[in-house]
């Protein structure tokens, strides 16, 4: 460590961060110790090392690039992600967000490069000088992660483990492993088993895997006479340990999707006991479903059990809950800042690590949100149940509840032909919507442009092309944009234009004149919104709330 870096503001913050312990930073850097080889995360017990043998990396793989390996005592792979990939709307952020959603395993560096619209080589020295680490060594961190988490936390063959992580085959797997963590797979789980860990949240206890009814093995579970998406294929079951950083709204989460939810695509009860609420969900490799449960507040986990027709897209459907979740939110950061307005103080300080809810499918949210436009939320609730259950695909579940999978585009805009759905006689969503013609017809063209891909949504989108794109198209305003922003890239800092029911939260708060006329009000909102940034996202969920 030279002088200069010593005296780097980000070195002396992070170092301050690891002397105190400070658990709410695992997962937002990794501190790798030169005398002793290993990484760790900030709350790593071990004694403090001394500032001049330290080295601060933004991602595990850049760790493991620099010849590094995993601290066996405090697991820095068990900590929750980093809500940094969403707060940057540059290259890197877009490209970890993907990496994240397994598009390197499934179409390789040169499927990532050209969803970020650069070549492979460009995209490689970009990240290489931003993170350290380049495209195939940050996702073959994620499958070692992903390696680990089954391990320890799961009762599968230590082959399908191998699979489900995305490795190509077991050797590879046996020395990722052995790089990462220093041991073997079969050690690694002989270790957190007598260590009484769990298998993701580290959270100091055993977590067995569950069947709806009672205990199972993680291995293919027979689920009864169930089939998946009417294929006739008998799914995979496995249960995990999501860890989450406190303090964690758990209820107003869940809340926020149940009052939302689609009778049959998704189930909820948020009762007295533990929280859940599940879904179905189509994967890479086929329909599956979840369901995440709460047990109680301030556990700083979530179980989630999962149904699978390949255990492939394991690391793929986490992932994916975690974004729906928000469970890489850092709530201290947001709270702290938004408590700094005397105003929102109280409901900050009522309610707690508010999340941002995601979603899984990002064609599937810009469905909901045009339906949703200028209409109630149950009125929005009834339209689309009528649409699932219409031209959904039938799907049997373990899970309570759950029957159909929403709607693909394809099913939504009927097949390809003439006129706004399809041929002649062809069935389309049309006759389930029962919605004002421009507003239909919007439905209809955002469908049929997604079923064939002229129109294109990701995580990966840069946030101001993806308004641009939107707002263009006819039927789409930026109240709408927003939402999509908001929702399907995690944006943090988006305050919708025109929105309602924000604009009463705010009246309720005490945060804009009451006597003022609306559109003075919404430019009185946006103007006090300011100071939010960069959490203006959650702010909005604040107001929302209180509306």
């Amino acid at each position: 460590m030279t002088d200069v870096e010593l005296r780097d503001p980000a070195f002396t913050e992070r170092y301050r961060a690891i002397a105190a312990r400070d658990s709410r930073f695992d997962g937002q850097f990794y501190t790798a110790v030169r005398t002793t080889g290993i990484y760790c995360r900030p709350s790593c017990p071990a004694r403090t090392p001394k500032a001049e043998n330290v080295r601060f990396y933004l991602t595990s793989a850049a760790a493991h690039e620099a010849g590094f390996r995993a601290c066996k005592r405090c697991l820095p792979e068990a900590a929750p992600g980093t809500p940094a990939w969403d707060l940057r709307r540059d290259l890197t952020g877009r490209a970890m967000r993907l990496v994240a959603d397994g598009v390197v395993d499934r179409e390789g560096v040169s499927g990532l490069a050209q969803r970020l619209g650069y070549s492979e080589r460009q995209l490689h020295r970009l990240l290489v000088g931003e993170l350290g680490a380049g495209p195939l060594a940050l996702a073959r961190a994620q499958r070692a992660q992903t390696a680990r988490t089954l391990l320890v936390g799961t009762s599968l063959r230590l082959a399908d483990v191998a699979f489900a992580a995305g490795f190509g085959s077991i050797r590879q797997f046996n020395d990722t492993v052995a790089e990462v963590f220093g041991a073997t797979p079969s050690e690694l789980r002989a270790r957190a088993r007598r260590g009484g860990r769990s298998g993701a949240g580290e959270i100091g206890r055993s977590h067995r895997d569950r069947s709806v009814n009672g205990p199972v093995t993680a291995q293919a579970t027979d689920l009864g006479d169930g089939r998946l998406g009417g294929a006739g294929s008998e799914p995979m079951r496995i249960s995990l340990t999501l860890p989450v950083r406190e303090p964690f709204d758990a209820r107003g989460v869940l809340e926020f999707l149940a009052v939302r939810a689609v009778d049959g695509v998704e189930s909820a009860d948020l009762g007295a006991g533990v929280l859940r609420y599940a879904r179905t969900v189509v994967l890479p490799h086929g329909p599956g479903a979840f369901e995440v449960r709460v047990p109680r507040p301030g556990s700083g986990r979530v179980d989630l059990d999962l149904e699978l027709a390949d255990l492939a897209d394991a690391p793929v459907a986490v992932a994916r809950v975690r974004r729906l979740l928000d469970l890489d939110a850092d709530p201290v950061a947001v709270d702290t800042s938004l408590a700094a307005d005397p105003v929102l103080a109280p409901s900050v300080a009522a309610v707690p690590g508010i999340r941002v809810p995601g979603t899984l499918d990002p064609a599937e949210l810009l469905v909901r949100a045009i339906v949703g436009q200028q209409i109630s939320v149950a009125a929005a609730r009834t339209h689309l149940t009528r649409l699932a259950h219409g031209v959904g695909t039938p799907y049997v579940s373990a899970f309570e509840g759950l029957t159909r999978l929403f709607p693909t585009p394809r099913q939504i805009a009927g097949p390809p032909g003439p006129g706004s759905g399809g041929g002649p006689g062809a069935e389309d969503g049309s006759a389930y919507l029962r919605l004002p013609a421009r507003t239909l017809a919007t439905v209809l063209g955002a469908a049929r442009d997604l079923a064939d891909g002229t129109l294109m949504l990701s995580v990966g989108d840069d946030p101001d092309e993806l308004r641009r794109r939107l707002v263009a198209r006819p039927g789409i305003g930026p109240w709408t944009a927003g939402y999509v922003a908001l929702r399907v890239l995690g944006d943090p800092d988006v305050l919708m234009d025109g929105d309602v029911a924000l604009l009463s939260g705010a009246r309720n708060l005490g945060l804009v004149s009451t006597e003022a006329s609306r559109p003075h009000q919404f430019k009185e909102l946006a103007l006090r919104g300011a100071v939010w940034a960069p959490w203006r996202s959650y702010a909005a969920m604040h107001l929302w709330r209180s509306a």
